[in-house]
């Protein structure tokens, strides 16, 4: 059974996406969707990487609620600097220092500062030890090195804790 479904999630979750993009259960769309959530996992097996080792679920609780209150103070700081004076917003991009090494962690974090208004991630270096970060409002060297130093304690730090086991101090 696991060789034909590798992924029962992540079929269960691409049959329940393809119903709601075509909002129908009918029995055409069923099996087309049941056709492709079995098919994509097995296709695309070969490039995911191995399972996530989660552990300390506190820490992903209280990272989540780190996000998701972040998410609203840059929302509120964002739309301020848009409604205000255009001349004072400075983008820049800033090359962050990995210090995570696991790849789940590493796209979480990447996904993280996309969801984080003012941030975006925009590349990662071939070793996987830099993340290019375009930043919507960082003036000078001093705010781009506070943009690391709050990225680093806010995200990482919990994250290398959650994929990575490294215990809380």
């Amino acid at each position: 059974m696991r060789r034909l479904v590798p992924e029962p999630l992540l079929s269960m979750v691409l049959l329940l996406a393809w119903l709601m993009l075509n909002g129908s259960a009918s029995v055409g769309h069923l099996l087309i969707g049941a056709a492709l959530a079995l098919a994509l996992p097995l296709l695309t097996a070969r490039w995911r990487p191995g399972r996530p080792r989660l552990s300390q679920g506190g820490v992903a609780i209280r990272l989540a609620g780190t996000v998701l209150v972040d998410i609203v103070r840059s929302n509120l700081v964002v739309a301020r600097l848009i409604l205000g004076d255009e001349a004072r917003i400075q983008p820049r991009f800033v090359w962050f220092p990995l210090a995570i090494r696991d790849p789940h962690g590493i796209v979480l974090l990447a996904g993280i500062i996309t969801l984080t208004p003012g941030t975006l991630s925009a590349d990662l270096s071939d070793d996987r030890r830099h993340l290019l970060i375009h930043a919507f409002n960082v003036d000078a060297d001093a705010a781009a090195t506070a943009l690391i130093a709050d990225i680093r304690s806010r995200y990482e730090a919990p994250l290398i804790r959650i994929f990575e086991g490294v215990p809380e101090r």
